[in-house]
């Protein structure tokens, strides 16, 4: 895999990690062969194989067991710089038209390394950080068009100081000018558990960015922000204004 010479810095690119007629029989078996969860239509829907992630933390979701890897898939994990172990957890997703995901960065401590293998149709992926508090700045964004069969490698500053997600829209507008219509897309993403001293010992990460690293976060006593929550707080009743009372 060779690094894209853009912003973020550790992106890592393979067009072609599969051929045509690989892609299709993935296709059909995802189509016809897994049993995806029921949700309302036009809605991204996933499957977890290994640990289960939990879209809630980030992280892994410790109340559900392991989960073996189906034989189709195990060809299909990328070789990493850890050599031949295999991922801890694997996320089959797909995408109907018009749906995205929100702009999000992996749990610090959970995982390390990051992958990620797009079937189907072509997307356009946002990155975005955050400019320093006080700066004056503007937020730095980039986009990167994931291409089908292609696989991506986010490590360094791109995994852990950039946002990524995609975009809930029909259509995505390439850099010529060109309108794209999006179709059906699957992707495999493929991610490695941080190491950590021993089994009692939890993993920490040692980037120190207390906007991004719930490590860095937790050591300054900062409690991390996560949607779930931002959603109940909303959806709480507003409390009653105070009767004041004067003698």
């Amino acid at each position: 895999m060779e690094e894209l010479p853009m912003e973020p810095r550790g992106l890592f690119f393979q067009p072609d990690f599969v051929t045509p007629a690989h892609e299709a029989e993935l296709v059909r078996v995802f189509r016809e062969e897994l049993d995806w969860p029921a949700r309302p239509p036009g809605t991204r829907l996933s499957l977890h194989y290994g640990y289960t992630f939990d879209y809630k933390t980030f992280g892994v979701d410790p109340a559900i067991p392991f989960r073996e890897f189906p034989e189709w898939l195990r060809p299909l994990i990328p070789k990493t710089v850890r050599g031949g172990i295999p991922p801890d957890q694997v996320c089959l997703q797909y995408y109907p038209p018009g749906a995205g995901i929100p702009p999000h960065v992996d749990t610090h401590s959970a995982y390390d390394e990051l992958y990620s293998l797009s079937l189907g149709s072509a997307v356009m992926m946002q990155f975005r950080r955050p400019a320093e508090e006080g700066e004056g700045k503007e937020d730095e964004r980039a986009e990167l068009d994931l291409a089908p069969r292609s696989l991506l490698e986010m490590r360094g500053d791109a995994r852990l100081h950039w946002t990524h997600g995609i975009k809930k829209r029909k259509t995505d507008t390439l850099p010529d000018g060109t309108v794209r219509l999006r179709q059906d897309r699957w992707s495999i993403t493929y991610r490695w558990l941080r190491e950590r001293a021993d089994k009692d010992t939890p993993a920490e990460c040692e980037c120190g960015d207390a906007r991004q690293c719930d490590t860095a976060q937790r050591r300054v006593g900062i409690e991390r922000e996560y949607r779930w929550k931002q959603q109940e707080q909303e959806k709480k009743p507003e409390a009653a204004p105070q009767q004041v009372t004067t003698s």
